[in-house]
Protein backbone atom coordinates (compact mmCIF):
# COMPACT_ATOMS: atom_id res chain seq x y z
CA UNK A 1 0.00 0.00 0.00
CA UNK A 2 1.03 3.60 -0.61
CA UNK A 3 0.29 6.23 2.00
CA UNK A 4 0.64 9.84 3.09
CA UNK A 5 1.49 10.86 6.63
CA UNK A 6 -0.34 13.96 7.85
CA UNK A 7 0.69 15.68 11.09
CA UNK A 8 -1.09 18.76 12.43
CA UNK A 9 -1.04 20.93 15.52
CA UNK A 10 -3.52 23.72 16.16
CA UNK A 11 -1.18 26.61 16.96
CA UNK A 12 2.05 28.03 15.60
CA UNK A 13 3.87 28.09 18.94
CA UNK A 14 7.42 26.77 18.86
CA UNK A 15 6.54 24.30 21.62
CA UNK A 16 4.19 22.54 19.18
CA UNK A 17 7.12 21.52 16.97
CA UNK A 18 7.86 18.75 19.48
CA UNK A 19 4.33 17.41 18.99
CA UNK A 20 4.75 17.40 15.21
CA UNK A 21 8.01 15.49 15.50
CA UNK A 22 6.40 12.95 17.82
CA UNK A 23 3.44 12.48 15.47
CA UNK A 24 5.77 11.95 12.52
CA UNK A 25 7.88 9.39 14.38
CA UNK A 26 4.85 7.42 15.63
CA UNK A 27 3.16 7.46 12.23
CA UNK A 28 6.30 6.21 10.51
CA UNK A 29 6.28 3.31 12.97
CA UNK A 30 2.58 2.68 12.20
CA UNK A 31 3.36 2.65 8.49
CA UNK A 32 6.12 0.11 9.07
CA UNK A 33 3.79 -2.17 11.04
CA UNK A 34 1.31 -2.25 8.15
CA UNK A 35 3.88 -2.39 5.31
CA UNK A 36 2.81 1.00 3.95
CA UNK A 37 5.13 2.76 1.51
CA UNK A 38 5.11 6.46 2.48
CA UNK A 39 4.93 8.80 -0.51
CA UNK A 40 5.03 12.07 1.45
CA UNK A 41 5.02 13.43 5.00
CA UNK A 42 2.99 16.61 5.45
CA UNK A 43 3.21 18.73 8.58
CA UNK A 44 1.41 21.95 9.40
CA UNK A 45 0.38 24.26 12.20
CA UNK A 46 -3.21 25.35 11.60
CA UNK A 47 -6.66 25.29 13.18
CA UNK A 48 -8.71 22.16 12.55
CA UNK A 49 -11.82 24.27 11.99
CA UNK A 50 -10.21 25.86 8.93
CA UNK A 51 -10.57 23.78 5.75
CA UNK A 52 -8.34 26.20 3.81
CA UNK A 53 -5.08 24.56 4.87
CA UNK A 54 -1.96 24.04 2.75
CA UNK A 55 -1.63 20.48 4.07
CA UNK A 56 -5.17 19.57 3.07
CA UNK A 57 -4.69 20.80 -0.48
CA UNK A 58 -1.31 19.09 -0.72
CA UNK A 59 -3.00 15.78 0.17
CA UNK A 60 -5.76 16.42 -2.38
CA UNK A 61 -3.17 17.20 -5.06
CA UNK A 62 -1.20 14.01 -4.41
CA UNK A 63 -4.27 11.76 -4.33
CA UNK A 64 -5.67 13.38 -7.48
CA UNK A 65 -2.52 12.59 -9.43
CA UNK A 66 -1.44 9.15 -8.22
CA UNK A 67 -2.76 6.03 -6.55
CA UNK A 68 -2.79 6.50 -2.77
CA UNK A 69 -4.35 3.86 -0.52
CA UNK A 70 -4.23 5.43 2.93
CA UNK A 71 -3.67 8.63 4.91
CA UNK A 72 -2.03 8.13 8.30
CA UNK A 73 -2.89 10.50 11.18
CA UNK A 74 -2.56 10.57 14.94
CA UNK A 75 -6.34 10.56 15.42
CA UNK A 76 -9.38 11.65 13.42
CA UNK A 77 -9.30 15.20 14.85
CA UNK A 78 -5.98 15.79 13.04
CA UNK A 79 -7.97 15.87 9.78
CA UNK A 80 -10.05 18.70 11.20
CA UNK A 81 -12.84 19.73 13.51
CA UNK A 82 -16.59 20.09 12.96
CA UNK A 83 -17.74 20.53 9.37
CA UNK A 84 -14.15 20.76 8.13
CA UNK A 85 -13.49 17.23 9.37
CA UNK A 86 -16.67 15.83 7.80
CA UNK A 87 -15.88 17.50 4.47
CA UNK A 88 -12.36 16.05 4.38
CA UNK A 89 -13.51 12.60 5.54
CA UNK A 90 -16.12 12.59 2.77
CA UNK A 91 -13.57 13.59 0.14
CA UNK A 92 -11.21 10.81 1.18
CA UNK A 93 -14.04 8.26 1.21
CA UNK A 94 -15.08 9.33 -2.32
CA UNK A 95 -11.57 8.64 -3.52
CA UNK A 96 -11.44 5.22 -1.78
CA UNK A 97 -8.62 6.32 0.51
CA UNK A 98 -8.48 4.63 3.92
CA UNK A 99 -7.56 6.45 7.11
CA UNK A 100 -5.20 4.83 9.59
CA UNK A 101 -4.70 6.29 13.06
CA UNK A 102 -2.32 5.69 15.92
CA UNK A 103 -5.33 5.67 18.25
CA UNK A 104 -6.91 2.73 16.40
CA UNK A 105 -3.56 1.13 15.51
CA UNK A 106 -4.98 0.73 12.01
CA UNK A 107 -8.08 1.81 10.12
CA UNK A 108 -10.04 4.57 11.86
CA UNK A 109 -13.20 3.73 13.79
CA UNK A 110 -15.62 6.63 13.33
CA UNK A 111 -18.36 7.55 15.78
CA UNK A 112 -21.94 6.60 14.93
CA UNK A 113 -22.84 10.26 14.39
CA UNK A 114 -19.94 10.88 11.97
CA UNK A 115 -20.73 7.68 10.06
CA UNK A 116 -24.40 8.65 9.76
CA UNK A 117 -23.59 12.13 8.45
CA UNK A 118 -21.15 10.71 5.90
CA UNK A 119 -23.74 8.17 4.73
CA UNK A 120 -26.36 10.91 4.27
CA UNK A 121 -23.92 13.15 2.38
CA UNK A 122 -22.95 10.20 0.20
CA UNK A 123 -26.57 9.39 -0.68
CA UNK A 124 -27.36 13.01 -1.57
CA UNK A 125 -24.23 13.29 -3.71
CA UNK A 126 -25.02 10.02 -5.49
CA UNK A 127 -28.43 11.33 -6.53
CA UNK A 128 -26.86 14.61 -7.64
CA UNK A 129 -24.41 12.60 -9.74
CA UNK A 130 -27.28 10.58 -11.26
CA UNK A 131 -29.07 13.79 -12.20
CA UNK A 132 -25.88 15.15 -13.74
CA UNK A 133 -25.25 11.94 -15.71
CA UNK A 134 -28.85 11.86 -16.94
CA UNK A 135 -28.46 15.45 -18.13
CA UNK A 136 -25.29 14.51 -20.04
CA UNK A 137 -26.97 11.41 -21.49
CA UNK A 138 -29.98 13.39 -22.70
CA UNK A 139 -27.67 16.00 -24.22
CA UNK A 140 -25.65 13.34 -26.05
CA UNK A 141 -28.81 11.64 -27.34
CA UNK A 142 -30.12 14.98 -28.61
CA UNK A 143 -26.77 15.71 -30.30
CA UNK A 144 -26.76 12.28 -32.02
CA UNK A 145 -30.31 12.86 -33.28
CA UNK A 146 -29.07 16.14 -34.74
CA UNK A 147 -26.27 14.39 -36.63
CA UNK A 148 -23.37 14.35 -34.13
CA UNK A 149 -21.08 11.29 -34.52
CA UNK A 150 -19.11 10.75 -31.25
CA UNK A 151 -16.90 8.06 -32.87
CA UNK A 152 -15.09 10.79 -34.82
CA UNK A 153 -13.69 12.18 -31.56
CA UNK A 154 -12.54 8.85 -30.13
CA UNK A 155 -9.11 7.27 -30.32
CA UNK A 156 -7.79 4.10 -28.66
CA UNK A 157 -4.32 2.69 -28.19
CA UNK A 158 -3.25 -0.49 -29.99
CA UNK A 159 -4.20 -3.72 -28.24
CA UNK A 160 -1.54 -5.25 -25.99
CA UNK A 161 -0.99 -9.02 -26.52
CA UNK A 162 -3.03 -11.35 -24.33
CA UNK A 163 -5.02 -8.62 -22.61
CA UNK A 164 -8.35 -7.06 -23.48
CA UNK A 165 -8.25 -3.27 -23.22
CA UNK A 166 -11.12 -0.90 -22.70
CA UNK A 167 -11.90 1.24 -25.72
CA UNK A 168 -11.75 4.73 -24.24
CA UNK A 169 -11.05 8.16 -25.82
CA UNK A 170 -7.42 8.74 -24.82
CA UNK A 171 -7.12 11.96 -26.82
CA UNK A 172 -10.11 13.30 -24.91
CA UNK A 173 -8.38 12.28 -21.68
CA UNK A 174 -5.31 14.27 -22.74
CA UNK A 175 -7.47 17.28 -23.66
CA UNK A 176 -9.27 17.25 -20.31
CA UNK A 177 -5.96 16.83 -18.50
CA UNK A 178 -4.57 19.86 -20.34
CA UNK A 179 -7.62 21.74 -19.04
CA UNK A 180 -6.41 21.03 -15.47
CA UNK A 181 -8.97 18.33 -14.61
CA UNK A 182 -7.78 15.68 -12.14
CA UNK A 183 -7.76 12.01 -13.15
CA UNK A 184 -10.68 11.44 -10.78
CA UNK A 185 -12.68 14.20 -12.50
CA UNK A 186 -11.78 12.85 -15.95
CA UNK A 187 -12.91 9.34 -14.97
CA UNK A 188 -16.20 10.75 -13.64
CA UNK A 189 -16.72 12.67 -16.90
CA UNK A 190 -16.11 9.57 -19.02
CA UNK A 191 -18.47 7.51 -16.88
CA UNK A 192 -21.10 10.16 -17.50
CA UNK A 193 -20.56 9.53 -21.21
CA UNK A 194 -21.05 5.79 -20.78
CA UNK A 195 -17.45 4.57 -20.34
CA UNK A 196 -17.05 2.22 -17.36
CA UNK A 197 -13.57 3.40 -16.40
CA UNK A 198 -11.67 3.96 -13.14
CA UNK A 199 -9.29 6.73 -12.13
CA UNK A 200 -6.41 4.23 -12.20
CA UNK A 201 -7.19 3.23 -15.80
CA UNK A 202 -7.47 6.86 -16.89
CA UNK A 203 -4.12 7.64 -15.22
CA UNK A 204 -2.43 4.63 -16.85
CA UNK A 205 -3.79 5.34 -20.35
CA UNK A 206 -2.77 9.00 -20.06
CA UNK A 207 0.81 8.05 -19.16
CA UNK A 208 0.95 5.52 -22.02
CA UNK A 209 -0.46 8.05 -24.47
CA UNK A 210 1.96 10.79 -23.42
CA UNK A 211 4.88 8.33 -23.51
CA UNK A 212 4.01 7.28 -27.06
CA UNK A 213 3.51 10.90 -28.05
CA UNK A 214 6.88 11.91 -26.61
CA UNK A 215 8.49 8.90 -28.30
CA UNK A 216 7.04 9.95 -31.65
CA UNK A 217 8.40 13.45 -31.22
CA UNK A 218 11.86 12.06 -30.44
CA UNK A 219 11.81 9.89 -33.57
CA UNK A 220 10.71 12.85 -35.66
CA UNK A 221 13.40 15.08 -34.13
CA UNK A 222 16.13 12.45 -34.70
CA UNK A 223 15.16 12.13 -38.34
CA UNK A 224 15.74 15.83 -38.99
Amino acid sequence: MKGIIYCRVSTKKETQETSLARQREELLMLAGQHNIDIVDVIEEQASGFDLDREGVFRIIEIISNQEIDVVLIQDETRLGRGNAKIAFLHWLRKHSVKIFTITDNGEVSLSDSDSMVLDIVGIVEEYQRKLHNLKIKRGMQRAVRNGYDPSKNLSSLHESPGRERLDIPVEEIARLRNNKLTFHEIAATLRGLGYDVSKATVHRRYKEYMSEKDGGLLVKKDSL
